[in-house]
């Protein structure tokens, strides 16, 4: 596409842009998120259309029971039958529905047939869904990080967020991709296994290149706390720390869970000085030391829930229970269905809002995972000095 410069005015000859050369002086980006607390004005919330079980590998694997795994590589590729899509679905515009209910503007991604085949150089892969945007991008300030995700079948993803993200940066708002992984067999160890109870932990990604999903991390304004799991390795970690600069720090979050993937069903900022913890995963007295002024607060046990076909589909733990999403620092939005952490959410202090979203589970997690925080109401401050 040509452009024309005029004085000041930067054109698309097309028409699709008309950007002023000195546009960030004047724009209020609207992109403001530095935790997990402040009340919650716009969100991005992912869709179903399109899913696609994900394409077999060994990365995709590593995080199930080995029958798990299996009945998955029959079906990669296949779009998900539509007795879990609809229930779902309906579950989902409820939930959308609420979040409006509460003056939160909601933005949803371009829908994609996940069944189209891409690839690179060195590998090709379908895709899976654009159920969970908190993976593959994360909101820093007025900064928008598309992730480096490890997942082949995830390579693309962010694109069908491409016009939000577009019209954000458009808007005011700085937009930056992590380096593109190679995704080689270099990066994946070729006789990983999951580590027994006892024997020393390990993960399936090598050093070999930056990776990591946002959902490995949670923030508190200067201060980030990160799960290093099958999807997040050192070297990801590492290239957050350096992009973000002196003016944060990142705390690595210890996890015993033997299929470690994702932080926010381990380790969840719920307030200034209150974080909810995965007792299975998270041995209290190994935390950070900036946490020792914080209440910690153990996670209750999971309500068991009679669900058979849920059991084999999700790729989810129990604790799906702790994925909640803040409306601010009282309110939080909770499965109807857990009702031991409703009941514990409420003598911390804390104001539940039951919803259903128990049969997401399938397409990667729940209201933490749906959405991505674009604007929460707050400053960036520190909470730890």
């Amino acid at each position: 596409m040509a452009v024309v410069r005029r004085p000041g005015i930067l054109t698309a000859v097309d028409g699709n842009a008309r950007i002023p050369d000195n546009a960030a002086e004047h724009l209020v980006s609207p992109v403001n998120s530095h935790n997990e607390w402040d009340p919650l004005e716009e969100v991005i919330v992912g869709c179903l259309d399109g899913a696609a079980f994900p394409s077999k590998h060994p990365v995709v694997d590593c995080n199930m029971p080995p029958w798990a795994a299996r009945l998955l590589g029959l079906a990669a590729g296949f779009r998900y039958p539509r007795v879990l899509i609809e229930r779902a679905q309906q579950e989902l515009d409820q939930f959308v529905t609420l979040l409006q209910s509460l003056g939160i503007t909601v933005r949803r991604p371009d829908p994609v047939d996940h069944r189209r085949r891409f690839g690179t150089p060195d590998w090709s892969s379908r895709g899976f869904c654009n159920t969970c945007p908190r993976d593959s991008m994360l909101v820093i300030g007025d900064e928008i990080i598309e992730t480096p995700m490890a997942w082949p079948c995830r390579y693309f993803e962010t694109h069908s967020y491409r016009p939000i993200l577009k019209d954000y940066f458009r808007r005011g708002a700085r937009w930056t991709a992590a380096p593109e992984p190679q995704l080689t067999d270099e990066l994946f160890e070729s006789n990983f296994r999951i580590p027994e109870a006892g024997e020393p932990m390990w993960h399936i990604l090598t050093e070999f290149e930056p990776v990591f999903d946002a959902a490995d991390f949670v923030r508190a304004g200067r201060d980030l706390f990160v799960t290093r799991s099958n999807v997040t390795n050192r070297m990801g970690i590492e290239w957050l720390r350096r992009h973000l600069g002196p003016g944060y720090r990142i705390h690595e979050i210890e996890s015993r869970c033997r299929t470690p993937m994702h932080i926010d069903t381990t380790f969840v900022l719920l307030s200034p000085g209150k974080v909810l913890v995965n007792p299975e995963y998270i041995d209290v007295d190994r935390l950070p030391d900036v946490l020792s002024s914080w209440d910690i607060l153990i996670a209750p046990e999971p309500t068991p829930i009679d669900e058979r076909l849920l059991k084999v589909t999700s790729m989810c733990g129990k604790w799906l229970s702790m994925n909640i999403l803040m409306i601010d620092e009282k309110r939080v939005i909770a499965e109807r269905h857990h009702t031991g952490m409703l009941r514990a959410l409420e003598k911390w202090g804390f104001e539940p809002i039951p919803c259903d979203l128990l049969h997401y589970a399938p397409f990667g997690g729940s209201f933490h995972c749906a959405t991505l925080d674009i604007r929460r109401r707050g400053t960036l401050e520190s909470y730890f000095d």
